[in-house]
């Protein structure tokens, strides 16, 4: 029997159809089998936080995450990694494509109209890294005249402006790397963003860079999951508890800011999680 080339057409229409079907049924027929696993949000382009390396996945964040997910009874094999960029993260929880998300994502009023939060599990400062050897730089103060590296988008630099050092020259940079780079190669005299993130920068520049170690904001970093699972964010806060008390949160801390002397501002860290800033 032959058929016409409207009749296969229409043949391959269906096909296409049931596999659609298939795939809507069971994500294993679409090659992306996620059932019994944990999917969790990360940036892929922190270093010391959340960083993509090789095929794995290393930084604080990815640790505190795995800790979690182990509580929550899954093993590391069972957590299915996906990049979470900033403007993607609340968009990400709505539609379910992943259960939580750990990219330093601070708990603000305005997410927790979108989102809800478990934690605090870390609160960050903004704060400026500089070369090793400038010692001309001990704040936001000291930035007159100077040259100031953000990403842009970021409010970051604008508060050292308007509250710090209304003559200091800024410059936009797509990424943290590019800001390192700059900051470097001596185009810019410093950088200037939440002091965690600094000390991942300093890390990977072997020495060459450091945190000035003073911070002047508060940023409380949260656990986004879907708005109103409150059974969630309670097993997160449990297990955030445990790994203060266990020492792993101090580890990982120290594990991620090797060689550069970084220590969390003490006042607020380690926080309390679903105290004052954490979930609804």
């Amino acid at each position: 029997m032959t058929f016409t080339p409207s009749v296969k057409r229409i043949a391959r229409r269906v096909l296409a159809a049931l596999a659609a079907v298939a795939c809507t049924l069971s994500l294993a027929a679409c090659g992306a089998d996620e059932e019994g696993k944990i999917r969790i949000g990360i940036k892929f382009d922190q270093p010391g936080l959340g960083f993509k390396k090789s095929g794995t996945y290393v930084g604080f964040d990815v640790d505190v995450a795995k800790y979690i997910a182990k509580k929550l009874g899954y093993s590391e094999d069972e957590i299915i990694w996906k990049e979470a960029p900033s403007k993607q993260r609340e968009a990400m929880l709505q539609n379910g494509d992943v259960d939580m998300i750990l990219a330093t994502y601070s708990i603000t009023d305005e997410r927790k109209k979108a989102v809800s939060f478990a934690g605090p599990y870390f609160v960050a400062g903004q704060d400026l890294l500089v070369r090793k050897d400038d010692t001309s730089i001990s704040g936001p103060q000291d930035l007159n005249g100077k040259r100031l590296c953000s990403v842009t988008g970021s409010t970051s630099a604008a508060t050292v402006k308007e509250k710090f050092a209304s003559e200091v020259q800024l410059m936009e940079q797509p990424g943290y790397a590019e800001c390192a780079t700059a900051l470097f190669s001596g185009i810019v005299d410093a950088v200037t963003t939440d002091d965690i993130i600094l000390a991942g920068l300093a890390s990977a520049s072997r020495g060459k860079l450091r945190v000035v170690g003073k911070p002047f904001t508060q940023e409380y970093y949260g656990v986004g999951i879907k708005k109103g699972d409150t059974a969630l964010a309670a097993q997160i806060n449990n297990a955030i508890v445990d790994m203060i008390q266990d020492g792993s949160w101090q580890r990982a801390i120290s594990d991620n800011t090797k060689g550069t002397a970084y220590m969390p501002n003490a006042e607020y860290n380690p926080p309390t999680p679903d105290e004052g800033e954490g979930n609804e």
